[in-house]
């Protein structure tokens, strides 16, 4: 009698916002530990190299802005995203939401997102 094997479906994101915080979270971890072996059970859809990938093509072709690029860095640092009701953070939420939309469309093109 042969055991049936159970395979699981890749997570995909819900949205550009949660890929992206992934992607810089997971990126601190590889810089800062040494080639851990992954025991989670919760697989992305893609790999960091491909987020990278992904981000740095949409810069080199003029969809995403250095501002965006600068303002994407920032806040996903912060892990979290900039806040358009408060007052010193409401330009930085336009120009965030702005890249998340690039981001979504292109990521969702590619069976990323949901």
């Amino acid at each position: 009698m042969t055991q049936m094997q159970t395979i699981l479906m890749p997570d995909k994101f819900q949205n550009a916002e949660q890929m992206w915080f992934w992607f810089l979270y997971s990126k601190s971890l590889q810089n800062t530990v040494t080639r851990a072996k992954n025991t989670s059970s919760n697989k992305k859809i893609c790999e960091l190299v491909d987020v990278e990938t992904l981000v740095t093509k949409l810069y080199l072709c003029g969809k995403l802005t250095d501002e965006q690029i600068m303002v994407m860095k920032e806040y996903g640092d912060k892990r979290r995203a900039p806040h358009q009701y408060i007052w010193r953070e409401n330009h930085d939420a336009a120009v965030w939401r702005n890249a998340m939309d690039v981001i979504n469309t292109a990521a969702q093109d590619k069976g990323w997102i949901e």
